[in-house]
C-alpha cells in the first residue's frame, strides 16, 4: 500500500512539473493566460519557461515575418482610367500582448489586413493619375531629350530624320510622385491603424496593375494603330529614297553615255581628219595611187552586196579590172 502511493505522488509530481514546463522555439513567442487571462508579459527567448500547473495555459505566437496576398480590386485613378491593382505586403507580430487582446490569431491580422491596406490603397490610388502607380521616375523623358537632341543634329534632308523625330516625340505625362513613394504612403498609413494591433508593416508592394479589359483592348489598339502609321510613313520614305536613287542612277547613266558618245565623236572627229589630211598628202604626192585606192573601195561598196549588176565591158567603172600590163 505504502508503495502505490508513493507512485501516485511521484507520478502527481511529475505531472506537476511536466505541466508547468513549456519550450518556445526561435521563430516563436508566448504569452501566458490564466483562465482566459494574460498574467505575464510576452516571452520572446527561446528556451525552456515555467508556468504555474493546471492553472495557466501557453498561447504561442509566430514572431517571423509572414507574407499577406491581397486580393485584386479595379480602382478608378484620378485621371479616370480604371485599372486592377494586386497588392502584397509583409508582417510580423512586435506585441504578441496586445495582438493576442485584439485580433488573436493570423485569421483576424487577415481580415484586419484585408481591410486596412485595400481601403487605404485604394484612397491613394485613387488620389493619383495613372502615370503615377506605373514609373518610379522621369527618366523615360530624360532619355526621349537626349534622343531629341541627337536628332536636332541630324541633317533633315537625310531619310527618316523626320520619323525619328516623330517617334521620340509625344506626350509622355511626367510623374511628381512615383509607384516606390505610392508604396511608401500606404505604408505610412498602414501603420499607424495596425499599430493598435501590435502589428509591425514592413513594407507594401504593387505587384501588378494592369487595364480594365476594355479599356486595355482600346489601349493596345491605338498602340498597334500609331505603330502601323509610323511604320507605313517609314515605308512611304523608303519608296520615295528608292525613286530618288533610281532617278540619280539614270541620270548617271545619260551622263556617262553623253560623256562616252561626246568623246567617241571627237575621237571620230579626229581620226576622220587625220585620214583626210592623209588622203589629201597622199592625192598631192600620187594622183594615181589615190584613184587606185578610191577605186577599190568603190569595187568593195558596189560588188560585195547581194544583189546583181550588169555592166558592159567598156565601162568606166570596170576599166581599172580591164587594165593589162
Amino acid at each position: 500500500m505504502k508503495n502505490i502511493w508513493i507512485s501516485v505522488i511521484a507520478f502527481l509530481c511529475f505531472l506537476t512539473l511536466w505541466s508547468s514546463i513549456y519550450t518556445l522555439n526561435e521563430g516563436q513567442q508566448a504569452i501566458v493566460t490564466q483562465f482566459g487571462r494574460i498574467v505575464d508579459e510576452p516571452k520572446t527567448k527561446a528556451g525552456l519557461h515555467f508556468k504555474t500547473p493546471f492553472i495557466q495555459d501557453v498561447r504561442y505566437v509566430d514572431k517571423r515575418i509572414i507574407t499577406w496576398d491581397g486580393d485584386p480590386n479595379q480602382i478608378p485613378t484620378k485621371d479616370k482610367k480604371y485599372i486592377w491593382v494586386d497588392t502584397t505586403a509583409r508582417w510580423r507580430v512586435v506585441n504578441a500582448k496586445l495582438f493576442s487582446e485584439t485580433v488573436r490569431n493570423e485569421q483576424g491580422v487577415k481580415a484586419q489586413l484585408d481591410s486596412t491596406i485595400d481601403g487605404i490603397t485604394r484612397d491613394t490610388i485613387s488620389n493619383h493619375n495613372l502615370v503615377e502607380a506605373v514609373r518610379n521616375s522621369n527618366g523615360i523623358i530624360e532619355k526621349i531629350k537626349e534622343r531629341k537632341v541627337q536628332a536636332a543634329k541630324i541633317d533633315e534632308s537625310l531619310p527618316g530624320a523626320e520619323v525619328i523625330e516623330e517617334e521620340i516625340t509625344g506626350e509622355i505625362e511626367p510623374i511628381a510622385v512615383g509607384r516606390e513613394r505610392l508604396s511608401d504612403i500606404i505604408i505610412e498609413r498602414s501603420r499607424k491603424d495596425l499599430n493598435a494591433y501590435g502589428i509591425e508593416l514592413i513594407d507594401v508592394q504593387l505587384r501588378r496593375i494592369a487595364y480594365e479589359k476594355s479599356v486595355e483592348s482600346k489601349v493596345y489598339d491605338r498602340m498597334i494603330s500609331e505603330r502601323k502609321r509610323i511604320a507605313e510613313k517609314i515605308r512611304s520614305i523608303g519608296k520615295g529614297e528608292e525613286a530618288k536613287i533610281k532617278g540619280k542612277r539614270n541620270l548617271d547613266l545619260k551622263e556617262i553615255e553623253s560623256t562616252a558618245y561626246r568623246k567617241a565623236q571627237e575621237i571620230r572627229g579626229k581620226g576622220e581628219a587625220e585620214a583626210i589630211s592623209i588622203y589629201a598628202k597622199s592625192l598631192k604626192e600620187d594622183p594615181e595611187y589615190y584613184s587606185f585606192v578610191r577605186t577599190l573601195e568603190a569595187y568593195r561598196e558596189g560588188l560585195m552586196g547581194k544583189g546583181q549588176l550588169i555592166l558592159s565591158t567598156d565601162s568606166e567603172f570596170l576599166k581599172l579590172i580591164g587594165k593589162q600590163k
